[in-house]
């Protein structure tokens, strides 16, 4: 059985559809990565699956339970944590205070503490008591990634968190994924960089214009059917 599992899932803006009867699964110990160009549907599934937009509640499954009905603090004490597209640090808060927001309802213990997010990335153990905001782009996605881990997430949704940065500190970032995995969390990873995405999943998903239009194992998949999944055959 699938620990996370979208069935149908349909979700838009208004009358703005964005989804359509999109299925995806997501197993124990597993990376899957969801790509796709600017517009397919990649951050609409993420909030999806969040909690931040409201769905069918068998749309969406974690753990055997239906979850799509849910909000999205529900989701985050059921074990499901996402990094958001743009990092959305809190700008008058620390980085320490930030990290700390993530812990807010988080229920027990679990491996994820100040303690260790500072060993995963050093760096914010230096900076700490620095505004999150005066950290470079890097660093700040540490941040909110670490503050996602702070609830000790059974799955962690990672959208675009190599948007905009260098490739060296991509690198860096890419780094914290096994011990992340080691640590008993399951990875979504949506990527508008094939290669990037090629290179850390288990399984790919390709979605175009809000449909799954692709999906298999990194080495299953060619470069002509990706780009046709990605970009239309034709293209």
């Amino acid at each position: 059985m699938a620990l996370l599992q979208t069935s149908g899932l349909t979700a838009g803006y208004g009358d703005f559809q964005a989804l359509f009867g999109v299925n995806i699964e997501l197993g124990e110990a597993e990376t899957v990565a969801i790509i796709g160009a600017n517009g397919a549907g990649k951050t609409t599934l993420m909030r999806s699956i969040a909690g931040v937009l409201r769905n069918e509640t068998s749309s969406v499954r974690f753990d055997g339970a239906d979850i799509g009905t849910l909000t999205a603090d529900e989701i985050v004490t059921r074990g499901v944590a996402m990094v958001p597209e743009g990092r959305r640090l809190f700008p008058s808060l620390s980085v320490e205070e930030n990290l700390l927001i993530g812990a807010y309802g988080r229920r027990g213990g679990g491996h994820w503490t100040l303690e260790t997010i500072y060993g995963l990335f050093p760096i914010l153990a230096e900076r700490r008591h620095s505004p999150g905001t005066a950290l470079s782009g890097g660093q700040q996605q540490m941040v909110a990634i670490g503050r996602a881990l702070m609830s000790n997430p059974r799955v962690l949704l990672c959208d675009e968190i190599s948007l905009g940065l260098a490739p060296v500190v991509i690198k860096d970032i890419y780094r914290a994924v096994p011990a992340i995995k080691a640590a008993g969390a399951s990875l979504i990873v949506v990527e508008q960089d094939i290669a990037q995405a090629l290179a850390v999943a288990d399984r790919v998903y390709c979605m175009m214009e809000g449909r799954i239009t692709l999906s298999g194992t990194p080495d299953s998949l060619s470069r002509d059917a990706i780009h046709d999944a990605y970009f239309g055959a034709g293209q």
